[in-house]
């Protein structure tokens, strides 16, 4: 199964490898379609792939992180 998201990350997040643990931990298959960090945001369009369970889980461990998830329909790359 397969997620399309848009995550927008705050300020304290943007150096950490939020998206190498999460899919680590929850067996998750990124791939990065659109991105782009300054120095206060960080915003990212993303294809997740992997089982539904795993896929939920790993969204809702990213929201409690203090990531914004928005889901994405379309294409992504315009």
């Amino acid at each position: 199964m397969k997620y399309r998201v848009r995550l927008t990350f705050p300020q304290h997040l943007i150096k950490e490898p939020v998206i190498f643990n999460m899919a680590k931990k929850y067996d998750i298959m990124p791939n990065i379609r659109r991105a782009r960090v300054t120095d206060t945001i960080g915003e990212m369009i993303l294809e997740l792939e992997g089982a539904e369970e795993n896929l939920k889980n790993g969204v809702e461990s990213l929201k409690q992180k203090g990531v914004e998830v928005e889901f994405v329909e379309g294409d992504l790359i315009e």
